[in-house]
C-alpha cells in the first residue's frame, strides 16, 4: 500500500479491499506522514456486505458511469489459466471469471 500511496497522482482514491499472506496490519503505518496531500485512503470490508451496501455501491457506479478495466475474461471452466495470469501480473486491468448459466447466474472478479 506504501508504494501505490506513492505512485497514485493527487486526488487519487486509493482503497484497500483484501489482505492476504494473515498480515492485517502494516507496521509502523503513519498515515499522517505516508498518505501524500491531496491523495485519500479508504478501506472496504466485503466479508458481509448488506443488500442495501451493494446497492449503495452500485449506485454510486452507475450514477457516475464508472466501469472497471477488464483485462480479460475466463470462463469457469478455465479458472486455473485466470489465477496464473492474476499471479504472474500478465493482465492490465480486472480478471474476470464468468460462470455458466446453468450453475450459477453471476460474474465474479478475481
Amino acid at each position: 500500500m506504501r508504494d501505490t500511496l506513492k505512485a497514485v497522482e493527487p486526488s487519487a482514491i486509493v482503497c484497500n479491499t483484501g489482505v492476504l499472506g494473515g498480515i492485517y496490519a502494516l507496521d509502523d503505518f503513519d498515515p499522517i506522514k505516508e498518505i501524500p496531500n491531496g491523495v485519500f485512503l479508504t478501506g472496504f470490508f466485503s466479508n458481509y456486505p448488506t443488500q442495501e451496501a451493494i446497492d449503495d455501491i452500485f449506485g454510486f457506479l452507475n450514477q457516475h458511469r464508472l466501469e472497471p478495466h477488464i483485462g480479460e475474461i475466463f470462463t469457469f471452466s478455465d479458472i486455473r489459466q485466470a489465477c496464473m495470469t492474476q499471479d504472474y501480473g500478465k493482465v492490465n486491468g480486472k480478471i474476470v471469471v464468468t460462470i455458466p448459466q446453468h450453475e450459477i447466474s453471476m460474474r465474479c472478479m478475481l
